[in-house]
Formats: structure tokens, C-alpha cells, sequence
């Protein structure tokens, strides 16, 4: 039995999944340690030609899922019934590890036992020119449960009813409600600075501008979703739902900003940063605007 499970759901991400899996199989641990278990979530594009490509690199064992597109809960649902290691670790298919990824989260394990391991996410706007993999407090996330690189034991994951939730079909905040569970019983999270990986993280495209206000509307509706499972102070502070916070959105929302930016959207190549600040302003206001529109629908349902 291995010691580690890094388990990885992807969707139409097989320009990255390439190099992701490349350095998966690069690890300094020995090659019984660690299995690697990704979850193809029915992506359309080459991702399959991609796994069958890497396939023969593996060292360690790995396995794939192949599923209908049913979202990132079910398919880390899917990943989990497959992994076999005392410890799981969660990436995402925009998530390049450092060699010694494997090895620090082990390396936690075995100095602080049965706790939740975060480890060091730094941003990068390109794989092939990545920064010094070294973490900075400029790289601070407060996230306490953050499946970009987070790892813990399956008996701890398993006592929280060994599961996400499936009722988050949309994008965002299941990773969110599974660490509230784990929270409920007392675990305790540490961060490995030396468990570093690289996220993807290009400046957005004139084009991408629609994607990113679909996907924070998405976000929004499940964040009513997360609130309603668990109504605490630190969801309302995740999902930006705090009295200071709202009054913010608001006043966003009344100045009409968004509207004079609104043509952004049809803007074309990568977007300079006055028009990447728009663009965030864009996605803000329609962030709250579906918060209230979700909330409002919620009080509606029996």
C-alpha cells in the first residue's frame, strides 16, 4: 500500500495535463510510495491522447478514471474510491508540482501525524518560465481546505463521511464545505512552505472576460448553496457575504460602473492591466448581483 495518493480531476486541459503529469511522475519519494489516481471528467479535447502519451513515464502507480462530465465533486468522489494511500493529496489539472512535492507532504505526516498538510501554491502566468519555487507571504492564502494543494489521511477524510459533496454541480466552494466538516471534529491544518506547486494563472484574453463573469455568477449560486449547509462566520467571510463586504457590492453595484465597462467584453487579445482591473470589477459586480438574485430564490424554496 502506498503511503501517498495524489488524486487530480481534469476537463479540457490537455495542453497542461501533459506537463502536470510529467512531473507527477518526476518525484523524489521511491516509486512504491506514492500512486497517482486522475479523474477524466468526459473531456471532448485530446486529454485522452495526452494520458496514453505520459502513460509509459510513470514510475509509480497510476491510474484513470474515465467518466461523463459530472463535475469536480463526483469526480473527486470517483478518485477517492480508487486511491489506495494512507494519505491523499488534492491537486488540480492547472497545478504543477515541484519534485519534492510528494515528499513534503510526507515529510508533515510523519512530524505532525494526523493533520490536514496545505501546502505553498505560487502563481504563474506561463509553465515554461516559472518563477523561483521558493513561497513568499506575497503567495498567502487563508484557505484552510484548498484542493489546489492540500493534503490529509483517509481514516481523518473518512471520519467526515469520506466524501465531497455531490450536490455542488457548479463551480466552486465544495472543496470549501468539506473543510468546514473537518473543522467541525477539531482537525488540525498545517502549512509546508516546501510543498510547493505552480498554478496556472495567465492574464485573461479580451474573450475570457464572458467566461470569468459566467463562472463567478456559478460561484455565487454556490456559495448561497454553502451558506445554507453551513451558516458560520468564516463562510460568510470565504464568500465575501460579511455585513462590510455586501456594502461593498452594493455600492459597486449602484454606481454603474459595470455598465461603462461593459464593452470590455468584446475587447481582443491579453488584457493590459487598467483592462484586467475592469475586467475584476466586471466579475465583482456580477458576483454579488447573482448573490442576491440566489439568495433571493432560496428564501422561495420549501
Amino acid at each position: 500500500m502506498p503511503r501517498l495518493t495524489i488524486q487530480l480531476c481534469t476537463y479540457n486541459r490537455a495542453r497542461l495535463l501533459e506537463r502536470v503529469l510529467e512531473a507527477l511522475f518526476d518525484q523524489t519519494v521511491p516509486d512504491d510510495a506514492y500512486e497517482v489516481v486522475l479523474v477524466n471528467d468526459g473531456s471532448p479535447d485530446d486529454t485522452s491522447a495526452v494520458i496514453e502519451r505520459v502513460r509509459p513515464l510513470a514510475r509509480c502507480a497510476f491510474s484513470v478514471i474515465e467518466q461523463p462530465n459530472s463535475g469536480l465533486a463526483k469526480g473527486r468522489n470517483a478518485g477517492i474510491a480508487r486511491a489506495t494511500g494512507e494519505r491523499i493529496a488534492f491537486i488540480d489539472d492547472d497545478v504543477l508540482p515541484t519534485p519534492v512535492f510528494a515528499a513534503e507532504h510526507l515529510a508533515s505526516d510523519d512530524r505532525y501525524g494526523d493533520v490536514i498538510v496545505r501546502g505553498a501554491v505560487i502563481n504563474t502566468e506561463s509553465f515554461d518560465d516559472l518563477p523561483v519555487p521558493v513561497w513568499t507571504p506575497a503567495n498567502y492564502s487563508g484557505n484552510y481546505f484548498w484542493t489546489s494543494n492540500v493534503s490529509l489521511r483517509r481514516a481523518r477524510l473518512d471520519r467526515v463521511g469520506g466524501r465531497f459533496d455531490e450536490s455542488f454541480t457548479e463551480y466552486g466552494w465544495e472543496d470549501i464545505e468539506l473543510g468546514m466538516r473537518l473543522r467541525a471534529i477539531g482537525t488540525r491544518a498545517v502549512f509546508n512552505r516546501f510543498a510547493v506547486a505552480f498554478h496556472h494563472k495567465p492574464r485573461p484574453a479580451g474573450t475570457n472576460v464572458g467566461g470569468m463573469v459566467r463562472q463567478v455568477r456559478a460561484q455565487a449560486r454556490t456559495a448561497v448553496q454553502l451558506r445554507a449547509k453551513h451558516p458560520h462566520w468564516r463562510v460568510d467571510l470565504a464568500i465575501g457575504a460579511t455585513p462590510p463586504q455586501r456594502a461593498l457590492g452594493s455600492l459597486l453595484h449602484r454606481s454603474g460602473i459595470a455598465r461603462v465597462l461593459a464593452p470590455l467584453g468584446n475587447a481582443t487579445g491579453r488584457l493590459s492591466p487598467p483592462q484586467l482591473l475592469a475586467a475584476q470589477i466586471l466579475a465583482a459586480d456580477a458576483y454579488y448581483d447573482e448573490l442576491a438574485t440566489a439568495e433571493a430564490a432560496s428564501k422561495l424554496l420549501p
